[in-house]
């Protein structure tokens, strides 16, 4: 078995455009990143750091703990590699493992072929010490081994989330067109909300930005929804270490009086899609709930608060005039009705996210799946300052 106190390399995987957020989290939660990348970061820890990573990250994909990395310039010379290493000491002789790879490299033309080549080395040092071999397939329900490879460059990790991290357990209801939990909480981390003010979500469909918000306002972490991580399967692990973590992330809950969240929805179906989640999630008591248009949401008048719209991008034929209207009254609406505000639109079409008609203080940009998004901010002045400055035309 392997030392799950030993430090070493580790890469925090993400959605393109995230790692600055994922980072945010990383040093909220005490570490330090090495470096940071487009889709990941990496940092020095041990096996049960990344457990308490799994257990508490919002915004990353998946944690891997480096086991090994090396040249490599051709396929032939992969099985060598991999079945000279101590794989005994990571899973059972009657075990089960699942190999995920990412490869760049002109000898390989279909990245699974280099799967079954880690399984067959894997399979054999198995049967030849023990005359027996683990199972293998490509369920991520027990250990898991990630591979990438790029160049002559490749490296071998446990895959310690198995499952991606990217959905955080509660929502039961995804909605018509969903925004994945994990790029939620980077739009939120993004936003500079300061998680005490009024937290207003007009067309908040299955929930998840709104819940997403009341989850980090009273510090409750993804790990309360879930049991189930691959590294709970490689040998030296320790449950006891897994429950008294837990008990502390329960401990971390903090329902904090005062804080005002609203969600509302012109679709029934959606606020009712919105309330099951949040029930999922032990937060429903502390948003109010509200079946109407987006004009006559409520928004309470306060010297800040957070205003926060994700309409839809207008991606099938015909949609985008009825859109435009749409954004327009958007823009309409933060500039009557949401005074010292900030106001928050996330799109998928910059075109349409022209027509709120507000000039925004930033441009940030995401991914949701391959879709170039933005996350719009406007700041909404009150009294005599001038409320967001008009686009022309």
């Amino acid at each position: 078995m392997i030392d799950f106190t030993r430090p070493g390399r580790l890469v925090i995987t993400c959605y393109d455009r995230n790692a600055p957020f994922l980072e945010e989290e990383l040093r909220e939660l005490g570490f330090q990143p090495n470096g940071v990348y487009r889709t990941h970061v990496e940092l020095k820890g041990s096996l049960y750091d990344c457990l308490l990573l799994n257990m508490h990250l919002r915004t990353a994909s998946h944690v891997l703990y480096e086991i090994k990395s090396f040249s490599l310039n051709h396929i032939s010379n992969l099985y060598a590699q991999v079945k000279d290493l101590p794989w005994e000491d990571y899973i059972e002789p009657d075990g089960y493992f699942s190999v995920i790879s990412n490869v760049r490299h002109e000898t390989v033309d279909n990245p699974l072929f280099v799967n079954v080549k880690i399984k067959d080395a894997i399979a054999d040092r198995f049967r030849e010490k023990f005359g027996e071999r683990p199972d293998s397939g490509s369920v991520l329900n027990e250990a898991v081994f990630q591979f990438f490879w790029k160049g002559e460059e490749a490296s071998l990790y446990i895959n310690t989330s198995g499952e991606t991290l990217i959905k955080h357990g509660y929502r039961k209801i995804p909605g018509s067109a969903p925004m994945m939990e994990s790029l939620a909480a980077a739009a939120l981390i993004a936003s500079g909300w300061d998680r005490k003010s009024p937290f207003i979500n007009p067309m908040c469909g299955a929930g998840t930005v709104i819940i997403e918000a009341v989850l980090m306002a009273t510090d409750r972490f993804p790990g309360l929804y879930r049991d189930d991580y691959a590294m709970m399967y490689i040998k030296g692990y320790d449950a006891g270490v897994y429950y008294d973590m837990k008990r502390k992330l329960e401990e971390k809950v903090k329902d904090k009086p005062g804080l005002t969240f609203i969600a509302s929805d012109i679709s029934e179906r959606a606020v009712k899609a919105s309330m099951s989640n949040a029930k999922a999630a032990g937060v429903k008591g502390l948003i109010q709930f509200e079946t109407c248009d987006f004009r006559e949401a409520t928004i309470p008048e306060t010297d800040s608060g957070f205003v926060f719209f994700n309409p839809e991008y207008g991606e099938r034929l015909g949609e985008k005039e009825s859109l435009e209207v749409t954004y327009r009254e958007i823009g309409d609406f933060m500039k009557k009705r949401c005074s010292g505000y900030t106001g928050l639109v996330f799109t998928g079409n910059l075109d349409l996210g022209k027509k709120i008609g507000l000039k925004p203080k930033r441009r940030i940009p995401f991914y949701n799946g391959t879709i170039d998004c933005r996350l719009l901010l406007f700041e909404l002045y009150k009294g005599s300052r001038q409320q967001g400055k008009a686009m022309p035309g």
